[in-house]
């Protein structure tokens, strides 16, 4: 098969044609080249059209603009390659002796020509001359911006800032036309611009990862401490069995010594053993007893804690008014509390706008306030705590239960 590029034995490198080998040549000094049936790569950008020729440079690419997608264009592109010198180089060789068999002329290395206009618009930018000079020159002199790019593709290069050199009698071609002043501020105004947009979008996108990220840990954080509290509760649950467990067996073992002393004092009175059968019929009735013991009434707390969840259960969609009227009711009962007898902070127009808005308009604000001592007068016109029934003990419930509805990020939800 015929040879499809050239590869450098020094560095390993795939190159096209002759030209691209010298022009290696002249950048890295290497001079080992063989030919090869190996394809240069050719990894086109989706988005952008790039070429890539390696899979570093493709990363790389992918590292400074974001874009993830190429196709690989290898095969549509690859051909025998020419082994013929090039044009210019033969020239070179023809003018440079008529030294016949001997070794070659060394051939001089000299700046390259670049468009002198845009290389003092590049500089009047604060672009090192050097790097001007060799953005200039392998952008191939096109223009301005081609050559601004070229600077920001490879501005992590090592070599970015030493002058370039190619072989003398090679430079050719006109300078471009030169701009004005005028044109080069506002080209130079256009590229610093586009560059600051395209800033703001790279760290716009960061920003909306970043909070991403947040967003799911935050989840991840409330659904691990869930799991954790849901543990405990298990725990406390067969702790409290356990005890339960160890206090039956206890009370068990109490009852068999109190009657095996019984027992043993009978025996010492010369009285007779006392018949199992006839002690029998009392255990149904310490059953029944127990049976028949009444429920617990639900303590004025544990309604007002009720009430709370009753209220943040049925506006469960709307956290931030549920939150307001909880604050709301905590400056009420604290109010009551720091100043018990002035009348203002005791008397509340249920008509009032504000109240409504916060508090009145919520199923279950105006029951909370009625289980603290609050009262409708007045035709119901009014929300009235008298002085003589003011009980502090009621008041601090009440503050405790506020506080614990608005800091518990699952109160009324387990």
């Amino acid at each position: 098969m015929a040879g499809v590029s050239l590869k450098c034995g020094d560095c390993g490198a795939l190159l096209k044609s002759v030209e691209e080998a010298q022009e290696h040549a002249e950048l890295t000094s290497h001079s080992n080249f063989a030919e090869s049936t190996e394809a240069v790569l050719n990894l086109v950008c989706t988005t952008c059209s790039k070429p890539c020729r390696s899979k570093t440079e493709s990363d790389l690419h992918t590292k400074r603009t974001g874009h993830t997608e190429f196709v690989d264009k290898t095969m549509e592109t690859v051909k025998p390659i020419s082994l013929e010198a090039p044009k210019a180089a033969m020239e070179i060789a023809n003018h440079d002796g008529s030294s016949g068999s001997g070794d070659a002329a060394e051939v001089e290395m000299v700046v390259p020509d670049v468009d002198k206009n845009i290389l003092v618009e590049l500089e009047a930018m604060a672009f090192p001359k050097a790097r001007a000079t060799r953005a200039l020159h392998y952008s191939g002199n096109a223009s301005l911006e081609a050559a601004v790019n070229w600077v920001v593709e490879h501005e992590n290069d090592p070599d970015v800032d030493e002058m370039p050199k190619v072989p003398a009698n090679s430079n050719a071609g006109p300078p471009k036309p030169a701009l004005t002043p005028e044109e080069v501020k506002i080209k130079a105004q256009e590229l610093r611009e586009r560059a600051r947009k395209k800033k703001e979008e790279e760290e716009k996108r960061m920003e909306r990862e970043r909070e991403k990220e947040r967003i799911r840990i935050g989840k991840e954080l409330l659904e691990a401490k869930r799991i954790e509290e849901d543990n405990e509760r298990k725990r406390i649950i067969l702790l409290r069995k356990a005890e339960k467990e160890e206090e039956r067996r206890a009370r068990e073992k109490i009852r068999q010594k109190v009657e095996e002393d019984k027992a043993e004092r009978r025996r010492k009175l010369g009285l007779p053993a006392e018949d199992p059968a006839a002690a029998k019929p009392s255990v149904p009735v310490v059953e029944e007893k127990k049976s028949s013991l009444p429920i617990r009434p639900a303590t004025k707390t544990e309604k007002m804690r009720e009430c709370l969840r009753s209220l943040k259960q049925a506006h469960k969609e709307e956290d931030a008014k549920v939150k307001r009227a909880f604050q709301t009711l905590l400056t009420y009962m604290g109010n009551v509390a720091k100043n018990p007898d002035e009348e203002k902070f005791r008397k509340i127009r249920l008509t009032n706008q504000t109240f409504q808005e916060r508090v009145g308009s919520l199923r279950g604000g105006i029951e909370f306030m009625e289980l603290c001592g609050f009262e409708k007068m007045e035709g119901g016109e009014f929300l009235f705590l008298p002085r003589d029934k003011i009980d502090p003990a009621v008041i601090n419930s009440a503050g405790t239960e506020l506080n614990s509805a608005i800091n518990n990020p699952f109160f009324g939800v387990l």
